[in-house]
């Protein structure tokens, strides 16, 4: 394995719209989504360690699930561990987890990669990471992956590429990128997928250390001089206190925000390897087994009768009889059940802000 190579896994979020399996106190990251024996974070993190050591990967993630992060990972030094005392969005994240690298080894190359995505062909997406890695190795580029879409995703934002490789037959599917555009409405997303110039945001980045420090430096000069100011704190016991502060005067922004929609020198690997970002369960539904009537179904105990396009997700030692629905989400735990038609998903979010004003912060 490349010694230089590094790994910055984002484990942050709260995923509300995974609610009500996905909770504050533990989001969908920490859960086994799939069913497979594994949280999203212990696959995330076993895929990476495959061809980047160990050492090398860091965490971040907010400060109350450092224990969680331990718990599941106790392989990791922890000292790799970067807790957030606030939500700052991607580009602060991303700021704190560079110094730190640039601390330890100032020729790093790192990919950057949330921790909740779904990697069906494992084989190919390593292999799409290595490419990526050797390139901004190369390059004084940015990079991220696109995904080649296959069907009008208002979910997912979208990379419009010129068309041009830039390196001829050694990056055959590396493209410059165009623009960026953020969720789109349906018409539009049509749109896109008919032009076959656009491919879904898998929001995993490339660059070398240098490279993103200079981005910062140019596209959020602020955010930089703030981080830059603690070079000599990272990895000692002055840290801590020092990210506090640091955090607690950072801008609320996106790195594809703040620096990838702005920069001249954003490229895009585009590629297919079974992803999903798993951020709704009606994209878990799209990605998993289905019966003959194409309905995904967890739980051990489950009886249908007219089930058609349905996402049904219930404890394994419940009898749950279902008849006559179509398209629906139906998810249960110990304390909540959800029914939702499948088509109003994006709606869960606004869901759970009720049920967090009406009945408290328990169910939440």
């Amino acid at each position: 394995m490349d010694q230089n190579n590094y790994c910055v896994i984002m484990a942050g979020g709260v995923g509300s719209r995974f609610w009500p399996m996905s909770r504050t106190a533990r989001p969908k990251q920490f859960l086994d989504i799939l069913g497979t024996g594994q949280t999203l974070l212990e696959h995330t993190f076993n895929r990476f360690r495959k061809i980047i050591p160990a050492e090398n990967i860091l965490i971040v993630t907010n400060s109350i699930y450092g224990d969680l992060v331990r718990e599941q990972l106790p392989e990791l030094p922890g000292k790799n561990i970067l807790l957030e005392p606030l939500r700052r969005n991607t580009a602060p994240c991303i700021a704190y987890a560079s110094y730190k690298i640039l601390e330890r080894n100032p020729e790093a190359s790192m990919v950057v990669a949330p921790s909740d995505h779904l990697i069906l062909d494992e084989k190919k997406f390593l292999s799409v990471v290595k490419e990526g890695l050797q390139f901004v190795d190369e390059e004084k580029a940015l990079m991220t992956i696109g995904i080649l879409p296959s069907r009008p995703e208002t979910g997912y934002g979208y990379i419009q590429v010129n068309g041009s490789s830039i390196a001829g037959k050694k990056y055959k599917n590396l493209k410059r990128v165009k623009t960026f555009t953020e969720k789109p409405d349906l018409k539009l997303a049509k749109v896109f997928l008919e032009s076959g110039e656009f491919f879904w945001n898998s929001g995993i980045f490339f660059w070398s250390i240098n490279n993103i420090l200079d981005a910062f430096a140019k596209y959020l000069p602020e955010m930089h001089a703030r981080f830059n100011a603690g070079k000599s704190k990272y990895d000692t016991f002055e840290e801590e206190e020092f990210i506090e502060q640091t955090y607690a005067k950072c801008k609320n922004i996106s790195i594809d925000y703040g620096v990838m929609e702005k920069a001249d020198n954003v490229h895009v690997i585009t590629a297919e390897f079974g992803w999903s970002d798993l951020g709704t369960w009606g994209s878990l539904h799209g990605q998993l087994e289905k019966d003959k009537t194409d309905n995904t179904i967890i739980g051990e105990q489950v009886m249908t009768y007219d089930l058609k396009g349905c996402l049904v997700s219930v404890p394994a030692d419940k009898l749950v009889v279902l008849q006559g629905l179509n398209d629906m989400i139906v998810v249960e735990t110990d304390d909540v059940l959800l029914v939702c038609k499948m088509e109003d998903e994006q709606k869960i979010k606004n869901i759970v802000n009720d049920v967090r004003i009406i009945k408290g912060g328990d169910y939440v």
